[in-house]
């Protein structure tokens, strides 16, 4: 097929211009913002004390854990489809969970004190509610289409 047989136009998808908003996105969602906070408070107060020999293993796990959760976030806003985006919002609470599982391993070999684990539960279990909810509105959105 020829390049100038094929309708281009009639591919592309366009949003209505009355419901677009250029200053909302993906980082003005509560669950992006408050999982952004656990990413930082990881990066910056429990990977810095991971021991040496587990800078490789446990600390590479802890930051991609981090970054899963708000780039899962980011990605499902901007997918077109309600359902598509829920997928993506429960990746990033998985990866929360797995990042609980970190901060357990971190403060049973003895990298972090109790205060430290403590925020980084508490943290958790603040974005990990902010996004349970996150994922029910937007089973509602999805309801609301049918």
């Amino acid at each position: 097929m020829e390049i100038d047989n094929y309708n281009l136009e009639s591919d592309i998808v366009e949003e209505e211009s009355t419901s677009y908003n250029s200053d909302k996105d993906f980082t003005t969602l509560e669950a992006w913002r408050k999982a952004r906070i656990v990413k930082l408070f990881f990066y910056k107060e429990i990977i810095p004390f991971v021991q040496n020999e587990e800078k490789h293993n446990l600390a590479f796990q802890i930051r991609k854990a981090s970054v899963s959760i708000t780039a899962n976030i980011a990605e499902g806003y901007g997918r077109f489809h309600y359902k598509e985006g829920i997928q993506f919002y429960r990746i990033s609470r998985g990866s929360l969970f797995e990042l609980k599982d970190h901060v357990i391993s971190c403060f049973d070999m003895q990298y972090i004190n109790k205060a430290q684990f403590e925020k980084a539960l508490s943290l958790i279990e603040d974005a990990k509610i902010t996004i349970n909810g996150y994922i029910n509105f937007v089973k509602k959105q999805l309801q609301n289409e049918k």
